[in-house]
């Protein structure tokens, strides 16, 4: 059986639907998987046992990239097709089957709608696929014996952004003698480019408790955060990466929806500004493209408090969300 599964360019979007990835996969164990994805993606599949190609999206003008893919997977008959992105493309396949994900719901957080989408229920929780060589390197960078507090200070996107003070007062107050994870070391992460984003927040840290992982691969970065304690981060891919780790995963939200985009796993948590996020991007001065927080309607002393409630949950052996 071949299956082709066209998702997202986005890391985000491709790890939520990592867990209809591995449905398939259980369902149908003999069959050979073709994903396509976009490059910032790409990492977060190429360890599938299962995998039989990774094709690249590499956006042309007028969508040409769409008959980029076309070549590549027309000479092929297809069992089943599934594309999340609702492009025409399945429809000039040879396939026995195929899904198309056309419509969006913005009151379903988007794993549910995957799992809708295929008629799965309850919905495949997204999850990570690791070679051993990523966890050899990952072992390395990360401290033995010593809890690690993993931050994601970056967005794709300025709004979206807690101010890196706020970050910085955190972290002093999780990782202090009184606080909850007394004498941690603190791991930053986030893409060489978004360096100056987290330039202020790697300065606060001592350097003697100081992980600078900014720019590592993205699967060592997961691995890493696997063997954190804690994770917390602006919604970002890194979060959604943090969750399907199964790490306890703090989301931080403001501009953006918790309801469609937040962290799914066994131990997550979400925190939001003050404001919801319908009178944020409703507001006559949103700007999607402004670099300038939205997020300071959210005070350290209530992220410090979802972060307490959720390691509280977990200590207990809670494993649910936490809201």
């Amino acid at each position: 059986m071949r299956i082709l599964f066209i998702t997202s360019t986005r890391i985000g979007d491709a790890v939520l639907s990592s867990g209809a990835i591995s449905y398939l996969m259980d369902q149908f164990p003999n069959a050979r998987l073709t994903i396509v994805c976009g490059a910032p993606a790409a990492p977060i599949f190429e360890s599938i046992p299962e995998l039989d190609r990774l094709i690249i999206v590499r956006k042309k003008p007028f969508h040409l990239h769409w008959v980029s893919i076309w070549l590549a997977c027309f000479c092929t008959r297809w069992d089943q097709v599934y594309d999340l992105r609702g492009s025409l493309l399945c429809k000039f396949l040879f396939a026995n089957r195929r899904i198309v994900g056309k419509y969006r719901d913005d009151s379903l957080h988007r794993v549910d709608e995957l799992a809708k989408l295929l008629n799965v229920f309850p919905a495949p929780e997204p999850r990570l696929w690791l070679s051993d060589r990523v966890e050899a390197q990952a072992e390395k960078l990360m401290p033995e014996k010593i809890p690690v507090l993993a931050i994601g200070p970056t967005a794709n996107w300025g709004a979206k952004q807690w101010p890196a003070n706020r970050f910085a007062e955190l972290v002093k107050r999780v990782i202090e003698p009184t606080g909850l994870l007394p004498g941690a070391h603190v791991a930053v992460l986030g893409a060489e480019n978004e360096r100056q984003m987290a330039a202020q927040l790697l300065e606060e840290i001592p350097i003697d408790r100081r992980i600078d992982l900014i720019g590592k691969p993205l699967q060592v970065a997961a691995a890493c955060i696997r063997r954190s304690a804690l994770y917390v981060g602006n919604d970002s891919g890194l979060m959604h990466i943090a969750a399907a780790s199964q790490t306890p995963t703090l989301g931080l939200f403001g501009p953006s929806s918790e309801v469609r985009y937040g962290p799914r796993g066994k131990s997550v948590a979400v925190v939001r500004t003050l404001e919801s996020f319908e009178d944020l991007v409703l507001s006559p001065d949103f700007n999607h493209l402004s670099a300038d927080t939205l997020m300071s309607g959210l005070s350290v002393d209530a992220v410090y408090q979802a972060l307490a409630k959720l390691y509280t949950s977990v200590k207990n052996g809670s494993e649910r969300s936490v809201s």
